[in-house]
């Protein structure tokens, strides 16, 4: 037994000197807060969806580590959005953070559940019943009149511990919330895969069984790494009903997880930062393929798709990873 916790803790030592990542982190959203300051308004709304939905790439990032891939991202994302918004609709709730952190609790606590279940399969099982989950909440939302079926309903304004921004600092209010969620989300995470438990995901990619052999668990790993990854996708589903003022059912469909998993293999794993670049990036070539081409834009996404895959299978930041190489 103690030649198998040696081996564990040996497996999931710490590699020692600097890390990078939490200054790097740090950096770019004082850059992103100070740009905001400058940038036209409709900037501003872009890159508040991108980061929203970066964070839903960010719960993806430690399931993608072990080698799953979930298809049902969505069902978390919709259902943050939903209780944010029936928050302001039935009990009155309009400060922004609240609302936030309703959207993120009541997504952790069906993951809590799901992901009991979820954590026994792998492969391709994982995937399609993650998928079939969000599919179920999408047919509920659509039979249901009483919140407004097919056509959603909208989210009242938003206000900040007590103070309802001006017109002209909505969407930099907005902008600065995301922002500063976004890099607490991003330090928390890559401080779990710091963490023994979270530096075990690989090994799961690797040899699950021999991980178990050594007296590890995978099934708690992928629970935890399940659990953080509803959380943060039910704050980016709480983020963009707030951003958007609209809630509708498409929110929950299978190709808003499909976006998300597009956007996790547009930037690859191997950063916490990654997540974020991949929905910016993505963001802005939907935004410039719906501008030059309405009808024929998914044919530009799927190509950059492609383009990526062929070239960089690791993800767009294995650029920055070959640079300083280099």
């Amino acid at each position: 037994m103690s030649d198998s916790k040696l081996s564990i803790d040996q497996v999931t030592m710490t590699n020692p000197g600097r890390d990078r990542t939490v200054v790097a982190v740090l950096a770019i959203a004082a850059v992103v807060l100070l740009a905001g300051l400058v940038a036209p308004q409709w900037a501003k709304f872009l890159l508040t969806i991108a980061l929203a939905k970066g964070l839903v790439v960010l719960g993806l990032l430690p399931q993608m580590r072990t080698g799953l891939v979930s298809f049902g991202q969505a069902l978390y994302y919709c259902l943050g959005a939903y209780a944010a918004g029936l928050a302001g609709k039935w009990a009155a709730v309009s400060d922004l953070m609240v609302m936030i952190l309703i959207g993120g609790s009541v997504a952790g606590l069906l993951a809590l559940l799901v992901g009991v279940l979820l954590s026994r399969y792998r492969s391709i099982f994982y995937g399609l019943l993650s998928l079939a989950l969000s599919m179920i909440l999408y047919g509920l939302l659509v039979k249901t009149e009483a919140l407004g079926s097919t056509d959603g309903f909208n989210v009242a304004p938003y206000t900040l511990f007590g103070y309802r921004p001006e017109q002209d600092a909505v969407r930099y209010v907005m902008l600065s919330v995301v922002t500063i969620i976004a890099a607490i989300s991003s330090l928390v995470v890559h401080r779990h895969l710091q963490t023994p438990l979270g530096r075990m995901t690989t090994a799961i990619r690797d040899n699950e069984i021999r991980l178990e052999y050594m007296g590890a668990s995978a099934r708690r790993v992928i629970y935890v790494n399940y659990v953080i990854g509803a959380v943060l996708a039910g704050f980016g589903g709480a983020i963009v009903a707030s951003a958007v003022g609209h809630i509708d059912p498409e929110m929950a469909y299978w190709t808003m997880s499909g976006e998300f998993v597009f956007m996790a293999i547009l930037a690859g794993t191997a950063s916490v930062l990654a997540p974020f670049l991949g929905a910016s990036i993505f963001s802005a070539i939907h935004s410039f393929a719906f501008d030059v081409s309405p009808n024929t834009w998914q044919m530009i996404l799927g190509a950059s798709l492609l383009l990526v895959i062929v070239f960089l299978p690791e993800g767009l930041w294995s650029l920055f990873r070959r640079a300083r190489r280099a």
